[in-house]
């Protein structure tokens, strides 16, 4: 049975997911600076529309001109992140509230208001320092981490139980899948920050070489000075080149990992969750080989993005069942089957008046 909090946790994962989505759109059309300053829009809290406004937007912002589509695109992902704060701060009020209820989430959901409290000091460093793409990567892993965490939280809240026991090395593939992922999605948060995307325009080589002029050594200088715009990317063509490329590795290594880890489910009979990842896998596949080929289309740029969340969630997903298992005991005062968590039972030795039992 679900706890309380379920639904309003559900909505704010869902929430999330239109946040980060709105993100990538944000970015994507080049809207990162369509507003030049933070929370609000040339001063005012939303686009300026009047002759007064555009005015004040052009005595206050004169290097910055007013571009009403840019700058909606920025508000409006503000106003949905700002909305998303709220019900965070709400869920962490209210699991607080309900500490003392049995298996009420408390850590998770004020961690996750922690993390929000960071995503918004990065939205506004994202506006105050001309998109420097360390902090542009930063907020994208930001907004995932909350879209995960939100998730995760949903997760324990909704009374579902998850796998029961499961063998130590489907643990290991699925903390090596997850860990991977989230590589590879700051890689590709860092070829989107250094406008990296179409660095190879062609499949499967890269400028018709298999091993293309690349420095790696700009494309990954992490210490680089801020400033002063980072609108288009200031990075030559061999580093742009370079993080292109390593993010094409990584895609493979990735592949070759959640394979391994759908074979692993399939194994201990999870195979409704090994299908999820292959499906997973496979679209964000098809839709990274189709920004390639097509040059980086809007809505398959978006479709990206959306599918790395997708991707995401999914680990999430197998690791809840994988690393939150729980034993199934046979209670032997009175006669009956109970379930408990894994961590209270020390290497499945029987308890007191109890017995494991493995599925």
């Amino acid at each position: 049975m679900a706890k309380p909090g379920f639904r309003l946790a559900l909505f704010a994962t869902l929430l999330a997911l239109i946040v980060v989505l709105l993100g990538a759109y944000t970015r994507l059309t080049h809207a990162g600076l369509g507003c030049p300053d933070w929370p609000g829009c040339y001063g005012f809290i939303s686009v300026p529309q009047s002759e007064a406004q555009l005015a004040h937007a052009e005595l206050h912002f004169p290097d910055a001109p007013v571009e009403a589509d840019k700058g909606w695109s920025e508000m409006i992902h503000r106003y949905f992140a700002g909305t998303l704060g709220l019900l965070i701060a709400l869920l962490a009020a209210r699991s607080w509230s309900h500490r003392r209820d049995p298996g009420q989430p408390v850590k998770l959901p004020l961690f996750v208001l922690a993390v929000v409290v960071a995503q918004a000091a990065f939205g506004m460093w994202t506006v105050t320092l001309k998109l420097w793409p360390q902090v542009v990567t930063g907020h994208l892993l930001g907004g995932f981490a909350t879209l995960s965490l939100l998730f995760l939280l949903t997760l324990r809240l909704s009374g579902v139980l998850p796998a029961l026991i499961v063998p130590k090395r489907l643990q290991y593939w699925a903390t090596a899948g997850l860990v991977l992922v989230i590589g590879q999605i700051a890689l590709g948060g860092w070829v989107s920050s250094n406008y990296a995307a179409v660095a190879c325009i062609d499949l499967p080589t890269c400028h018709g070489q298999w091993w293309p002029a690349a420095d790696f050594a700009n494309g990954f200088h992490l210490t680089q000075h801020i400033g002063p715009n980072y609108l288009g990317g200031q990075l030559d063509s061999e580093a742009r080149t370079a993080i292109h490329l390593t993010h094409r590795l990584g895609a493979v290594v990735v592949t070759l990992a959640l394979l391994g880890l759908a074979w692993q489910l399939r194994l201990v009979g999870m195979t409704r969750l090994a299908g999820l990842l292959l499906i997973a896998l496979a679209a964000q596949l098809c839709l990274g080989l189709s920004n390639v080929y097509f040059h980086l289309p809007l809505p398959v740029a978006v479709a990206h993005n959306a599918g790395g969340a997708a991707l995401l969630l999914t680990l999430v997903l197998v690791n809840y069942h994988a690393r939150t298992s729980l034993v199934r005991v046979r209670n032997q005062q009175p006669f009956g089957w109970r379930f408990i968590p894994r961590k209270q039972v020390s290497g499945l030795i029987t308890l007191k008046g109890e017995m494991p039992w493995r599925p």
